[in-house]
């Protein structure tokens, strides 16, 4: 079972902090294109990435912050908010780390966090602030109940 789900269901806590690492290929760049229908030639066309002063073609911003909902979607993690920083391009093949961080939880659940994305030479490549809302009192007991059964929906575990 995934350690962040066995965190959530233990309970969470300000100052937690959960990691995430991808490496991100064409082919992620491709598939994420099709699905967001973003299309801008940074990703696919030599060219166009020489104008822009890159070194090579680059990963989309987004697919790259969605490291944050493989942690988020451990957790349970009801997001109301999502702010990126975008800090330095991340190319195909680079290996990105994300840090997710808890800042403050209320007594309702709400929670605040932020995390640092960095690449295989430990650079910041980006920021992000989050909010949403963690599972609480019957929401952990579903998630363990959930763990008992061998968390059949999870493809983590």
């Amino acid at each position: 079972m995934s350690e962040i789900r066995m965190k959530t269901i233990e309970g969470l806590k300000t100052g937690d902090s959960f990691t995430a690492t991808r490496r991100f290929t064409e082919e992620d760049v491709i598939t994420f294109s099709d699905i967001s229908r973003d299309y801008n030639p940074i990703h696919f066309e030599e060219r166009f990435v020489k104008t822009k002063g890159f070194d090579g073609r680059i990963c989309h911003g987004l697919l790259v912050g969605s490291l944050i909902t493989e942690i988020g979607g451990q957790i349970g993690w009801l997001a109301s908010g999502m702010s990126f920083r975008f800090k330095r391009p991340v190319y195909f093949n680079d290996t990105i780390t994300c840090t997710f961080t808890i800042i403050k939880i209320d007594h309702a659940g709400n929670a605040i966090a932020n995390a640092e994305y960095k690449n295989q030479d430990g650079v910041v490549v980006m920021e992000a602030d989050l909010s949403g809302i963690i599972p609480c009192g019957s929401d952990r007991d579903v998630l363990k109940a959930m763990v008992i059964e061998g968390d059949l929906t999870n493809k983590l575990c």
